[in-house]
C-alpha cells in the first residue's frame, strides 16, 4: 500500500489525547498547526487531489450518531475518519466538501461507546436479514478507507477488537487498499471486509492511487485466513463499449482467486455509477481521461441524493436492462457469489 506521508498536520486541541499525540509524533517532518474546528480548515495550497495526500487533520468527533443503512450494513457507525488518500474520480465523499483531506477522529473509545449504546437499544435476538443472520452490522468506513486509517493510528485495531468481543454487534467496511498490518488484528469472523473490484483497465484509470486489482484479488484469501468475513463489492459499475466482456474477465479472475471453502460464504453487492457536476468539472482539469468514461450525458439523467445533492445516474430504463445483463453474467460465471443487493 502506498505510504501516507503528509507534509501538513492540522489539529484541534481536544484531539490531542494519547492517540492524537502519537499521530503527531508519527510525522515529525510535517508542519503542525492548531485549528479551532476540524471541519473549518485554513486555505490549503495545491489542487483537490494533492491536498488528499499532503494533509492530515486530527479532530474529535462530537456528533456520535448511528444512522440507518439497510444495504451494506444495518447501520452506519459514527466515523472513525473522514476522507482518503485515494483520488477515485467518482468518490461520493468528496462531493460534500470542497477540500477533503483525511480527518482522523482520535476519540475512538467514545465512538465505540456510542455504537454499544445504540445496539443495546435494538431488539434481541435480531431478525435475520441480508446484512447478517445473527448480528447487527455497522459500517465503520462509510466516509473513509479503513485500510488507510489503520496505517495512521490504532483506532481501527481498537474497533476490530471491540466488535470481536461484542455479543450483538458486527463491523463491515469496503476498501480499495491492502494493508498487511491488518492481518494481525484477529477479528475472529466479526469484521467483514468488502474488497471493491473493477475491471483492471477501468480501475487503473479511475481508482487513482489505490492498490491494483491483482493486489486486491491476491489479498482475499490472506484476509480470509486471518479471520475476516470476506465479501466483494462491484462498485461503481461503469457502462462503456465492451463493459460486459471486461466484467466476464473480472469474474473469471475472481473465480480463480477465491478458495472453494470461501465460495460457500462470499456474497457481493453491486452499485452502478453515480456522478456529480462539481466533481466532473474538477476532474476535467486533473483526470480528463477518466471523465471520458464516467461522464456520459447521452445515457445519464439527474437525480437528487438522499442528502440533497444533485447527481447524475444512468437513465432508468437503460440501467434496468444493464442490471439484468449483469445478473445474467454473474449467474453464468460466478453463481456461487450471491448478489446481496444491486442498484
Amino acid at each position: 500500500m502506498q505510504k501516507f506521508n503528509p507534509s501538513i498536520l492540522l489539529y484541534t486541541p481536544d484531539a490531542l489525547n494519547e492517540r492524537g499525540q502519537k499521530a503527531l509524533l508519527t510525522y515529525p517532518e510535517a508542519v503542525a498547526q492548531q485549528i479551532v474546528q476540524h471541519n473549518r480548515l485554513p486555505p490549503l495550497e495545491g489542487n483537490h487531489y494533492q491536498v488528499k495526500s499532503d494533509v492530515l487533520v486530527l479532530g474529535r468527533l462530537k456528533t456520535l450518531v448511528c444512522r440507518e443503512s439497510g444495504r451494506s450494513s444495518d447501520f452506519i457507525a459514527p466515523s472513525l475518519a473522514n476522507g482518503c488518500m485515494g483520488a477515485c474520480a467518482y468518490c461520493y465523499v468528496d462531493r460534500n466538501k470542497p477540500v477533503n483531506p483525511i480527518t482522523l477522529f482520535t476519540n475512538t473509545e467514545e465512538i465505540l461507546a456510542a455504537v454499544n449504546k445504540h445496539v443495546q437499544k435494538q431488539v434481541w435476538p435480531k431478525v435475520p436479514n441480508q446484512t447478517h443472520a445473527t448480528y447487527y452490522t455497522y459500517d465503520i468506513g462509510c466516509n473513509s478507507d479503513v485500510s488507510v486509517d489503520a496505517s495512521i493510528s490504532d483506532g481501527v485495531q481498537t474497533a476490530v477488537r471491540f466488535f470481536r468481543e461484542h455479543p450483538k454487534a458486527f463491523a463491515t467496511f469496503a476498501t480499495k487498499f491492502v494493508n498487511p498490518e491488518m492481518l494481525t488484528y484477529d477479528p475472529q469472523g466479526k469484521t467483514r471486509i468488502r474488497f471493491s473490484l473493477l475491471p483492471q483497465k477501468v480501475s487503473k484509470l479511475v481508482d487513482v492511487r489505490t492498490d491494483s486489482l491483482p493486489k486486491r484479488l491476491a489479498a482475499i484469501n490472506d484476509f480470509y485466513q486471518a479471520g475476516y468475513d470476506l465479501h466483494v463489492n462491484f462498485s461503481p459499475v461503469i457502462v462503456y463499449e465492451g463493459w460486459l466482456q471486461d466484467y466476464r474477465e473480472l469474474f473469471e479472475q475472481l473465480n480463480e482467486s477465491v478458495p472453494e471453502k470461501l465460495k460457500q460464504t462470499m456474497d457481493c453487492e453491486v452499485i452502478f455509477l453515480t456522478h456529480n457536476q462539481w466533481q466532473h468539472e474538477i476532474n476535467l482539469s486533473i483526470n480528463p481521461k477518466a471523465e471520458e468514461m464516467i461522464w456520459a450525458p447521452a445515457i445519464q439523467e439527474t437525480k437528487q441524493s438522499q442528502f440533497g445533492g444533485i447527481n447524475v445516474r444512468y437513465q432508468y430504463q437503460m440501467k434496468a436492462r444493464w442490471i439484468q445483463e449483469f445478473r445474467e453474467l454473474q449467474q453464468e460465471v460466478i453463481p456461487w457469489c450471491k448478489i446481496r443487493y444491486i442498484f
